[in-house]
């Protein structure tokens, strides 16, 4: 009996190593299963993943846009990025309105067109080459390799989306992109426009526009039109084509006027083009009569994420004729009274040195002999002829007359009810 318990365990023990290597081996193969197993599943995840986007078109492009960045801490008052252009015979007024606009904030870009003969374009870059206070601030930049411009063609929208381009590689942030021509002149201040533009949002476009062509559809719209600037070096009329052709269907015509303020952001989407809208309407409009008034139009009022940000005002009193031809009237002293009444931070199209010039700047700038108009920036002596603080604003009755403007068409319900209908 002793013996038989003595083999029990030595039994055991013997059945304990007969099971070892069964029980590993089945062990081993089902761990294999098991990984095969889910090596299967994710195989079907992955395959299951490929078909599904086999059968999905592809997202080429997003059609949402990152919210603009905020102002820097400490710095709400805004940079204001202005390109001045002019022609033949211009330069002298082009001069004025640059001094006339000048703060050491913000960026300037000048050019004078192919048509300007040599001799003026070489003094603007020496003019501007020898202001003392524009070479101690470097913020003032002429186009030396000159554009051809045709008033009424694509070249005037190639000129601007150039300048804008220029102020992009600048590399300095600025915040909103303003054309104007030499026979604009300001009516406020720039302590008035940037204390005034201080409150407002970054991402407010300035645009006048309209969906509503009228006599444009079939004068500008349908009329098929080629600009010789584009591939001539003298400046001569439009060539216009017999064929005529459609109105489009695969976006929505807008027009109003050539001069735009236009934030950084809408600026880049029209240079960058990360969507392709602003590249294909740029091939439109080049065989469009008067283009540069209905480019910005038709590309912020196309694109969602901008038309709702789109105040309907170019920021200009501007005074036509009945019924309206080519060009506005040339502003007189007559006119000085609707110019201030209309609250606008500009105003065109001037004659050469005329009196109201001579007014707005006694009146309204506070300007006097040529020099700069007065700010909280000046220093020196005599006034202005250095900087001092360029965030210490001074405003004045013009930033009462702007915040009016703005509380018309920004801070108001006629601010949703105008966007690009």
């Amino acid at each position: 009996m002793e013996m038989m318990k003595a083999k029990i365990p030595l039994l055991h023990r013997a059945m304990d190593k007969r099971w070892v290597w069964p029980v590993m081996l089945i062990s081993i193969v089902l761990v294999f299963f098991a990984a095969a197993s889910n090596m299967t599943i994710l195989s079907s995840i992955h395959t299951m993943s490929y078909l599904t986007n086999a059968t999905t078109p592809a997202i080429v492009e997003s059609t949402s846009f990152p919210a603009p960045p905020p102002p820097p801490v400490g710095s709400p008052i805004p940079r204001l990025a202005y390109f001045i252009s002019g022609s033949k015979g211009d330069l002298d007024r082009l001069w004025r309105t640059l001094r006339a606009l000048y703060h050491p904030r913000n960026l300037y870009v000048v050019h004078l067109d192919l048509e300007s003969p040599a001799s003026e374009r070489l003094r603007l870059i020496s003019c501007v080459a020898n202001e003392t206070l524009f070479a101690k601030v470097g913020n003032v930049h002429v186009i030396k390799k000159s554009n051809m411009v045709t008033y009424r063609g694509p070249t005037m929208i190639a000129n601007t989306l150039h300048a804008s381009a220029v102020l992009l590689k600048k590399g300095e942030q600025w915040d909103w992109f303003i054309n104007l021509s030499a026979s604009d002149y300001p009516l406020v201040t720039q302590d008035d426009i940037l204390h005034t533009f201080s409150s407002l949002p970054r991402n407010i476009s300035f645009v006048e526009h309209t969906s509503r062509l009228d006599w444009k559809e079939g004068q500008r719209a349908r009329p098929l039109i080629v600009d010789p600037a584009l591939y001539m070096t003298k400046k001569t009329d439009l060539l216009w084509v017999t064929q005529r052709r459609e109105i489009p269907t695969a976006f929505k015509l807008f027009t109003g006027s050539a001069w735009v303020a236009l934030p950084r952001e809408f600026v880049e989407f029209c240079v960058w083009g990360w969507d392709n809208l602003p590249r294909r309407l740029l091939m439109y409009y080049t065989n469009f009569v008067s283009s540069p008034e209905g480019y910005f139009q038709t590309v912020i009022c196309n694109v969602p994420e901008f038309s709702n940000t789109v105040a309907n005002h170019d920021l200009h009193y501007i005074a036509w004729d009945v019924p309206p031809k080519q060009h506005p009237r040339v502003l007189t002293m007559a006119d000085m009274p609707k110019m201030v009444g209309s609250n606008a931070p500009f105003a065109r199209k001037f004659g050469r040195d005329d009196p109201v010039l001579d007014k707005i700047d006694a009146e309204l700038l506070g300007r006097a002999n040529g020099s700069f108009v007065p700010g909280g920036w000046c220093a020196g002596s005599p006034p202005c002829s250095d900087v001092g603080d360029p965030t210490l604003l001074r405003p004045g009755p013009g930033a009462r007359r702007v915040t009016l403007l703005m509380d018309g068409i920004v801070r108001s319900n006629n601010f949703g009810r105008n966007q690009c209908k």
